[in-house]
C-alpha cells in the first residue's frame, strides 16, 4: 500500500475519532452529509471510470502519446486546456484520470493544463456566473483564468 494513502487514512481516522469525542451528534450529522454527497457523486464516478477504461482500451497508447505526450507541443496543451474548460467534473474525480493519463504517456504539461482549467474555468456554469456576476466580469475571469492555466502548465512543464 502507498505510504501517502496510509498517512491520509490514519489522519482522517484520527480526525474522526477527535470529532466524535467533541460532539457525537455533530459527527453523525457530518458523516450522514458526507454519505449523501458520496452517493450523489457515485454515478458520475462510475461514468468517469467507464469512460477512462474505454478511452484506454479503444485508443492505442501511441495515439494518446502523439496527442497528449511531449511531442504534442502547444497543440496538446491547448487541447487539454479546452477539454478541461468544458468538462464539469469535481477536481477530486479528475486526479485519478490525470494519473491514468500520465501512466499512458501524457506529458506533465498537458495534464497540468487539463487539471488547472478543470478547476479554474467553468464553461458549464458560465450562464449562472454571467447571471450572478455580470457578463463582462464572468467572461474576463474565465478568459484570464484560461491564460493563467496555460502559463501555469507551461511553467510546470519547463520546471519538470
Amino acid at each position: 500500500m502507498n505510504i501517502t494513502a496510509v498517512a491520509v487514512n490514519v489522519l482522517a481516522s484520527a480526525a474522526l475519532i477527535f470529532a466524535f469525542t467533541r460532539s457525537r451528534e455533530k459527527s453523525i450529522k457530518a458523516l450522514a452529509a458526507a454519505g449523501k454527497m458520496f452517493i450523489s457523486l457515485l454515478p458520475m464516478l462510475i461514468i468517469i471510470i467507464l469512460l477512462i477504461g474505454l478511452l484506454f482500451v479503444l485508443v492505442p497508447q501511441e495515439t494518446l502519446e502523439r496527442f497528449l505526450g511531449e511531442q504534442a507541443g502547444i497543440f496538446g496543451v491547448l487541447s487539454a486546456a479546452i477539454v478541461g474548460s468544458i468538462l464539469h467534473i469535481p477536481a477530486l474525480l479528475s486526479f485519478p484520470l490525470a494519473a491514468s493519463l500520465l501512466e499512458k504517456g501524457a506529458s506533465v504539461t498537458v495534464v497540468a493544463a487539463f487539471l488547472t482549467t478543470l478547476t479554474m474555468i467553468g464553461m458549464v456554469t458560465l450562464p449562472l456566473e454571467i447571471k450572478e456576476l455580470g457578463k463582462k466580469f464572468a467572461l474576463m475571469r474565465n478568459g484570464l483564468s484560461f491564460i493563467a492555466a496555460i502559463i501555469i502548465a507551461l511553467l510546470l512543464g519547463a520546471l519538470i
